[in-house]
């Protein structure tokens, strides 16, 4: 009997729920935002202590439409922004956020583990450099170049 029930407590407790500082998501998603506050860290701190401006409540709104638009088990649909100093407030969970990079939309699912992040480190700016062949100049060897 203890072992059936070990086996069935494994089987419902497959992956390992989503805590931020020690609060499960759930509580999270009822906390308002002087108790968020003292979650994240000081920067973002300072800035939720500043007041939430136009802009990002807009774009809070819209994900809020768009959640509330879409059908039961899909995703919502995309939001585009440029905010990228936007701070993830855990309402954004399960949102689909365009980012702009200053070329593209970057689609991201917004998800539990980047509550306190910016948006904007998640759309990368820059194409990493993809190092090839040296050229020339690039050695002392491949300066010299016979005259005949």
């Amino acid at each position: 009997m203890d072992a059936e029930k070990v086996a069935e407590l494994r089987k419902k407790r497959a992956f390992r729920k989503f805590t931020f500082r020690g609060i499960d998501l759930d509580k999270l998603l009822d906390l308002t935002n002087e108790e968020l506050k003292d979650l994240v860290c000081a920067r973002a701190r300072r800035r939720m202590s500043r007041g939430l401006k136009r802009k990002p409540m807009a774009l809070i709104k819209r994900l809020r439409t768009a959640k509330k638009n879409a059908a039961v088990g899909e995703k919502p649909r995309g939001i585009k922004t440029h905010l990228r100093d936007m701070i993830v407030v855990p309402e954004m969970i399960g949102s689909i956020v365009g980012i702009y990079n200053g070329k593209m939309f970057c689609g991201v699912e917004i998800k539990p583990e980047m509550i306190g992040m910016y948006l904007g480190e998640f759309a990368i700016t820059y194409k990493p450099v993809r190092h090839g062949r040296p050229g020339i100049g690039a050695t002392n060897s491949s300066r010299f170049i016979p005259l005949h």
